[in-house]
């Protein structure tokens, strides 16, 4: 199939702009938008080879670039018959990617914040008098951070079991034993 180059200039206006908005993102690259672009608005899935061909990469470029969309579940591996090689498709289902994409990105990193505020807080109350200007300052700060990524994290949380995302879910929720009643 050395001849798949993408021609069609729709095809080809996608691909590029896929590659634009995943460099933008922080989190995956430029090619690996082109690969994912390319892959969605194809009807049958395309080995390493026929990606590498039609983004005029390397095959080992485009595996290593794969292997990052494999795990973030914007693309799948398929087996296709009479055939030994890896093809890929795109995702199409992208309320499940993006709950996997918050779930371990986003919701991780706001239990770190939460943990850090936690540490932070019995770590700044050793030995530090109740009273303390400087402590109420420092408990008062990490709260607010506190209570934000857990008003955020309910939100995801809303969000992946397929639930209104309220403002009141997200305000006022320091933690989870407030968010069950």
């Amino acid at each position: 199939m050395a001849e798949r180059k993408v021609s069609n200039h729709a095809s080809a206006v996608f691909v590029e702009g896929m590659g634009a908005a995943f460099a933008t993102s922080g989190v995956l690259s430029q090619l690996q938008g082109r690969i994912f672009g390319l892959l969605y608005l194809e009807p049958e899935p395309l080995s390493l080879d026929d990606i590498a061909d039609d983004l005029d990469q390397s095959k080992s470029n485009i595996s290593i670039n794969i292997r990052g969309l494999v795990e973030w579940h914007l693309v799948r591996r398929v087996a296709v018959a009479g055939s030994r090689r890896d093809h890929y498709a795109a995702a199409t289902d992208f309320w499940r990617v993006m709950q996997e994409i918050m779930e371990r990105r986003f919701r991780w990193n706001l239990r770190q914040v939460i943990a850090t505020c936690d540490e932070t807080e019995r770590t700044a109350t050793e030995g530090s008098p109740p009273r303390d200007k400087e402590r109420r300052f420092v408990e008062e700060r990490l709260g607010a951070l506190r209570q934000f990524a857990a008003g955020v994290d309910a939100g995801i949380e809303a969000f992946s079991q397929g639930q209104a995302v309220s403002p009141d879910l997200m305000h006022g929720t320091p933690d989870r034993k407030k968010r069950k009643r």
